[in-house]
């Protein structure tokens, strides 16, 4: 018996998911709860891993050591950059993961980690420095399998949607950042979009990537707008809205794809 593994940071990303589990057994490692259970006949462990990086590489890594896992998908919120399309309550996939912080401040300005010459994870002859590509075939599969819902009809943002785009509004893949400290300005905002091609930011997908490259476990991340990065103004946020649509999306990929982590690995 092997398992899908579903990492969220705090526990209202994953609480739709966890009630629909079923057959649920709690065990504990680390002190940290794990609920086993299963979801449309897949066998399932879902964590909280708290907040950052450290936490999220720490979770992910229990769990491999502990459980066979065939796949992890890594769910929850992130901030969309200002030109990435995506609105309040879309969805967006990870087509690479991103180190947004680690590197080398240098006279001409920030440098990533392949200045200092020594890679984050060396598998083989591959080498990874700040980026973890993510399994494009994957995504793309997985894309095909979410369907349509309605982001916003129970639960109206504070800003407005997107109209006209379809029952879902916008779903969208692309280069996530993973950052220590999240972006409150404008400046940093479009500093980083422009650096990294990037649609979207959170604190944990680059460590759990980064943990899956180690270990040649596929990953899938998801995650549901709760915000637009630039200037931190929590009036304009929608946390919930966010959260509920990513684990709808979830759900979903995990009703209409259960061999697909499988499927790639082999």
């Amino acid at each position: 018996m092997d398992f899908l593994a579903i990492l969220a940071s705090v526990p209202f990303e994953s609480n739709k998911i966890l009630a629909t589990l079923e057959n649920t057994h709690i065990a504990k490692i680390a002190g940290r709860a794990i609920y086993k259970g299963e979801l449309s006949n897949v066998n399932v462990v879902l964590m909280n891993t708290g907040i950052g990086k450290v936490n999220a590489a720490h979770s992910a890594t229990c769990l491999i050591e502990n459980f066979p896992i065939r796949g992890i998908i890594n769910s929850g919120v992130g901030g969309a950059y200002p030109h990435s399309g995506l609105k309040i309550g879309d969805i967006s996939m990870a087509t690479k993961e991103i180190y947004g912080d680690e590197g080398v401040i240098t006279s001409t300005g920030w440098k990533g980690i392949k200045e200092t010459g020594i890679p984050l994870v060396q598998t083989g002859k591959k080498k990874f420095f700040n980026e973890f590509p993510l399994d494009k075939r994957l995504t793309k599969d997985v894309l095909k399998s979410v369907r349509p819902f309605t982001p916003h009809a129970s639960h109206p943002s504070p800003i407005p949607l997107p109209q006209g785009e379809g029952a879902r509004g916008r779903v969208k893949s692309g280069n996530f950042i993973t950052v220590s400290t999240t972006t409150g300005t404008q400046k940093r905002a479009t500093e980083l979009e422009k650096r990294f091609n990037a649609i979207c930011e959170n604190m944990e997908g680059a460590a759990i990537a980064q943990i899956c490259a180690i270990y040649k476990i596929p990953m899938l991340e998801i995650r549901g707008i709760s915000n637009i990065v630039g200037v931190r103004d929590k009036n304009k946020w929608n946390l919930k809205l966010a959260s509920e649509n990513c684990q709808k999306a979830v759900l979903e990929i995990i009703n209409s794809s259960e061999f697909i982590f499988k499927r790639h690995a082999d």
